[in-house]
């Protein structure tokens, strides 16, 4: 069973490599919705629209890919808490850095159907608090991890990418209230080269 299995990655890998590389470069911008999520049960997350530029990279072989990104990122999300009857807004700006892995299910000339998951590492650039007076920045982290996953479309040097992405530590917290970044991203690109 080990041989069959160590055969079987050898011949993709050598289909692979006799694929067609493909490298990519570009810029792209979209807007999300973002929200922060509470430990509590006491609180309401409301999401809020948001909006992110930046540039990419599209390294692969074939129909695998690895798509390293850079973008600025402004997120964050209304706490509605059931006890004080108070609405908070959390405000953060990031700088995204995520690593995508992906396949082509579809792979045309002129258009591709994708999907990718990955890494993301977000640092926090700046924070705001507004509407109220307990929590404040000091209790911000300054970078976070998380993981995101989607769909996406080529045509020819345009893509549109729809991920979900999961912060996977906590971006706030204060005394017992732990918060965590949720966002769904819609992306338009274009492949500059």
């Amino acid at each position: 069973m080990k041989k069959l299995a160590f055969f079987s990655t050898l011949i993709l890998f050598a289909v692979s490599l006799a694929a067609q590389p493909i490298l990519d470069a570009g810029i792209k911008a979209g807007v999300h919705n973002s929200k922060v999520t509470a430990n509590y049960h006491d609180f309401t997350s409301e999401s809020i629209v948001k909006s992110h530029v930046g540039a990419f990279a599209r390294v692969g072989f074939g129909r695998v890919y690895v798509q390293p990104e850079a973008y600025f990122s402004a997120k964050g999300g209304n706490l509605t808490s059931d006890i004080e009857e108070t609405v908070t807004r959390f405000n953060f700006n990031n700088i995204d850095v995520p690593l995508l892995f992906g396949v082509k299910i579809i792979k045309g000339d002129m258009a591709n159907l994708r999907i990718m998951a990955g890494p993301v590492f977000s640092f926090i650039t700046s924070k705001d608090i507004s509407d109220h007076n307990v929590y404040t920045t000091q209790y911000f982290k300054d970078h976070y991890f998380g993981y995101q996953y989607g769909i996406g479309v080529d045509v020819w040097k345009f893509f549109l990418d729809a991920r979900m992405e999961h912060g996977s530590n906590n971006i706030y917290e204060y005394d017992n209230l732990r918060s965590r970044n949720e966002t769904f991203l819609v992306t338009l690109g274009f492949k500059i080269f």
